[in-house]
């Protein structure tokens, strides 16, 4: 994660300094998530199919030679734009691979009960590499030549695979149906094991829903900035740290506390702390800006205490050797928010005052908690076992 941190931060600023496109830049960032939200669902059946630790690996070793063919690129003096598109989707593609990979392996060499802990971490990790990755990026890039840079990824990547060498991750037991399915089979399968629980269907839309609301204000943040905030760059550089930084405590308080016994009560108060705490933002004036960077700080925590348990839940209640296509499905559902949100919050801020999307969005996640409350299939979703599920084939 340290090196494709470090490689994406070189890409985009060596377009932005390349080309000063803002097309070009967004475009590279359609690449990178387009790949994961089109392939998403269509992976899923071979990461359950296939070796898990065997398909980290591969993931690990094929990201380091595309990055290898970028150096080679660059140290010959012949990269082209087309040519960063083409190895950033190809990344990209292996990434899908990967990340589903690793979260269906979680819960085959970790025991449930330190499931939310686990995730506690992880968070903890992905918010210090978001944190340091940037700078460690700036850092190599005024110290060393391009090509050295990414080399980095080639480094950490190799580091990667010798850790993954002599861990044992299991094949998981089979609780589907003992019938041999086709590909296709498998897919439409993934599909049915969802809506067919209740349960797992809910928290699934809730994640779908917040996902779609939260989408606008992080692309929309730079805008807030200039209309209310004096348009300081410095002031989104701390409000983007501030942020990180809570995400680092609260994944560290997750990993050291593991959450209410009920995993979805802890994942409820998460996300009101962080929609209340969006709400607040929204009243962020330049007067008040020290204050909306503590509020920004607790919204990283309440980021943290509600994406733990989440991961937490999946690994724990979805059969083992359904996450493959599950984490797939969820990735591909997660990730086409980002844009469709983007795609409605831009017309609704250039019609209304901008703030006011702060407070419309913190508002309808806040109701969405409380009312979850309420959903007793979403509240018993830990009381179901895999196997009661059984998806017609």
């Amino acid at each position: 994660m340290f090196g494709s941190s470090v490689v994406g931060f070189a890409l985009a600023w060596y377009l932005a300094q390349k080309t000063g496109s803002a097309t070009i830049l967004s475009t590279a960032m359609m690449v990178n998530f387009i790949p994961q939200i089109v392939l998403g669902s269509f992976i899923g059946p071979f990461i359950d199919r296939w070796n898990r630790k065997k398909i980290l690996i591969y993931s690990d070793l094929i990201t380091a030679l595309l990055t290898l063919a970028l150096v080679v690129l660059f140290y010959t003096d012949t990269i082209q734009v087309w040519h960063i598109y083409v190895i950033m989707a190809a990344r990209a593609t292996s990434g899908s691979f990967q990340d589903p990979a690793l979260r269906a392996s979680i819960p085959l060499i970790i025991p449930e009960k330190y499931l939310v802990k686990t995730n506690g971490l992880f968070v903890t990790l992905r918010g210090a590499i978001n944190i340091v990755g940037p700078p460690a990026g700036a850092f190599l890039m005024e110290a060393l030549p391009m090509q050295w840079v990414l080399s980095v990824d080639i480094i950490t990547a190799a580091i990667a695979i010798g850790c993954l060498l002599p861990l044992a991750i299991p094949q998981p037991p089979r609780t589907a149906p003992q019938v041999k399915t086709g590909y296709f089979s498998d897919i439409k399968q993934s599909f049915r094991y969802l809506v067919a629980w209740r349960g797992l269907f809910m928290l699934v839309i809730l994640a779908i829903i917040i996902n779609f609301l939260v989408a606008p204000l992080n692309a929309l943040l730079p805008l807030f900035i200039t209309n209310y905030l004096g348009g300081d760059v410095i002031k989104l550089g701390w409000l983007g740290t501030t942020f990180g930084i809570g995400i680092i405590v609260g994944g560290l308080f997750m990993g050291a506390w593991g959450g209410f016994k009920r995993r979805i009560v802890t994942i409820l108060a998460g996300i009101i702390i962080w929609s209340i705490c969006i709400i607040l933002f929204g009243f962020t004036t330049e007067k008040l800006y020290y204050p909306g960077m503590a509020i920004r700080f607790l919204m990283g925590i309440g980021s943290a205490i509600m994406s733990a348990p989440v991961g937490a839940i999946f690994q724990a209640v979805v059969a083992k050797d359904m996450q493959g296509r599950f984490f797939s499905l969820y990735g591909s559902l997660i990730g086409a928010m980002i844009p469709l949100g983007l795609l409605v919050a831009g017309p609704v801020a250039d019609a209304i005052e901008l703030r006011i999307i702060w407070y419309i969005s913190g508002g309808a996640i806040l109701i969405v908690a409380i009312a979850a409350f309420f959903s007793r299939d979403l509240m018993n979703i830990e009381n179901r076992k895999p196997e009661e599920i059984k998806p017609e084939l």
